[in-house]
């Protein structure tokens, strides 16, 4: 811990000497987790929820429901509090249910003091399992937001699949733009599954162009779990996505996780597989491309929230994340995502 922390004022102190000047920078958190199956334990007669793991449990629904919501929320307390000293400013999440778990979530003992604003709709998935965006009040301040559903069809049969959640608004005092997502499964197969996530990402551009037609200059976030790999053509063929922050041009996507894939790091594992499905892209103006220039928000860092207690110790899945849910049963754990996270940062005269 100390040896990061000596990193961290390392490299603040860098940037300042930069300047030739002491200054002070802004941090800010945004942050992206998939929540594993935040169901509550009512039976809702228009959605699946059925098939969901909570409602499966036999016994002690409720106390498995708030104890999920306790480790979530503690969870979410974490991320990013090592430099930016709260929780983060706005996090997207997924395989949430309905607002009412949202609403538990934030009046978490973790993380009530942050008086966390809440941005959901219920999408026509047939699980009834959405999107969200929470954002605490003194950083952010949402003034639109909108959903968006890829139009997809599967062998002549309509694909109900999670909204794309589009919210625009003031991060402190600069406009920003988020889109959430959670595309279509590989259910099926990889190969089989691969065009819906290619119509999910084309949805996505859609988004963009709708936005950049007020602003072409406009800072773009993109979260989610993709349920896609850096490296897939989602992502290189529709969204082009730019590895490299030297490649990045005006109007291309930089997507700071494809490095850490080539790296074998990973969000997720499943039957012996270590994919990397969770990610947060950025829009060039979030770039520095060697300005040195932080006079607005920029990216500073991106990282994956993976601390040790958010992975199984032991057993056949040891090194996973630590699921909540296993076969039939509640685990005690936590998600089967970790979550990930960027810093953005601006300066500050003292």
């Amino acid at each position: 811990m100390r040896k990061k922390i000596a990193l961290s004022l390392l490299l603040i102190t860098s940037l300042c000497a930069a300047y030739g000047q002491e200054k002070k920078y802004a941090i800010r958190t945004v942050a992206f987790y998939n929540l594993e199956n935040l169901f509550d334990t009512i039976n809702d007669p228009t959605m699946n929820d059925e098939a969901s793991p909570m409602m499966e449990l036999k016994f002690n629904r409720s106390a498995v429901y708030w104890d999920k919501i306790e480790k979530l929320a503690s969870t979410i307390a974490q991320i990013g509090l090592e430099k930016s000293k709260t929780s983060p400013a706005i996090i997207g999440v997924a395989e949430v249910e309905n607002r009412s778990v949202l609403e538990d979530l934030i009046k978490s003992k973790y993380l009530i003091k942050n008086n966390y604003g809440i941005i959901h709709y219920d999408s026509p998935d047939k699980r009834g399992i959405d999107v969200a965006l929470l954002y605490q009040k003194k950083y952010f301040n949402p003034v639109f937001h909108e959903v968006f559903n890829p139009n997809m069809y599967r062998e002549n049969k309509k694909v109900f699949t999670r909204d794309q959640l589009l919210v625009s608004g003031y991060l402190d005092n600069e406009f920003i733009h988020l889109i959430v997502n959670h595309w279509p499964s590989r259910s099926g197969g990889e190969a089989k599954s691969r065009p819906l996530r290619e119509k999910a990402a084309y949805q996505n551009l859609k988004i963009i162009e709708k936005i950049r037609t007020k602003d072409d200059c406009a800072k773009i976030i993109l979260m989610g779990d993709f349920n896609d790999d850096p490296i897939n053509s989602s992502f290189k063929k529709v969204l082009k996505t730019k590895r490299k922050k030297k490649n990045v041009g005006r109007n291309d996507l930089y997507n700071p996780y494809e490095n850490m894939h080539r790296k074998g790091l990973n969000t997720l594992a499943y039957r012996d597989n270590l994919n990397l499905f969770d990610m947060i892209l950025i829009s060039s103006p979030f770039l520095d491309h060697g300005e040195k220039n932080f006079s607005s928000y920029k990216m500073y860092q991106a990282m994956i929230f993976n601390k040790r207690f958010l992975s199984d110790t032991k057993g056949k899945y040891k090194g996973y994340p630590f699921r909540s849910f296993s076969n039939g049963g509640y685990t005690g754990g936590y998600s089967d995502h970790y979550p990930v996270y960027i810093y953005l940062i601006k300066e500050q005269y003292r």
